[in-house]
């Protein structure tokens, strides 16, 4: 999964009021309590294997966290994704899925951020469908940014033979690609010769986004 997501807020962790929050998972509500009283694994895994039946948002939730705790052990993660390789989801649990693995870590929440002079652009990305070649992404992100736009862009290592995008941009000496959410955030702050932002930046996901999507 590549995700790219802006999630509901738990925990605020502001970094400063011109920048990013950055929240942390939480557990599951009181009411949802009763709801996940009778889940084990095994419930899980038989129900996407055997049953073949969808699951709630809240099965998917309690799976992901508990993965994550350690209830879940690496060979049940196994079974239930080859259940889901060979049963499928529907869209909702596609759309469950994702929102537990972005919840899984730290969530950057951009609504707060803006530019100087209170300019508050909108803030868009873009995301790969495929191919070779990482082109697009080194020459759109600042085409775009010249517009006013702000582009918070994530990219990844190692897609295909070729390498990542993040993998290119390193090859050049003394580029960094990983920062702390804070100075992500001052990135997109910074200014060139001329004193105007620079709206783009492209960076690694730090260790702590989305963790159980490189544990799965």
């Amino acid at each position: 999964f590549k995700l790219g997501v802006t999630m509901r807020i738990s925990k605020h962790a502001a970094i400063n009021d011109d920048a990013i929050s950055v929240t942390a998972s939480s557990s599951p509500t009181t009411s949802s309590s009763s709801q996940i009283a009778h889940l084990t694994p095994q419930v899980i895994i038989a129900k996407k294997r055997q049953n073949k039946e969808p699951h709630t948002a809240i099965e998917i939730s309690w799976f992901i966290q508990q993965f994550m705790e350690g209830g879940v052990k690496d060979y049940q993660m196994t079974a239930w994704l080859m259940a889901i390789c060979l049963n499928g989801m529907t869209d909702e649990e596609t759309a469950a899925l994702t929102e537990s693995m972005v919840q899984s870590g730290e969530v950057m929440d951009w609504s707060n951020h803006s530019l100087p002079n209170n300019n508050q652009s909108h803030k868009v990305d873009k995301h790969s469908t495929g191919g070779v070649g990482d082109k697009v992404s080194l020459i759109l992100a600042p085409l775009v940014a010249s517009f006013g736009l702000t582009v918070p862009m994530m990219a990844g290592r190692g897609l295909g033979h070729t390498g990542g995008t993040i993998d290119k941009l390193e090859s050049i000496p003394g580029f960094r690609a990983q920062y702390t959410a804070a100075e992500f955030a001052q990135l997109l702050l910074s200014t060139n010769s001329k004193g105007e932002p620079l709206n783009a930046a492209i960076v690694s996901p730090s260790e702590n986004m989305c963790p159980a999507d490189k544990r799965m």
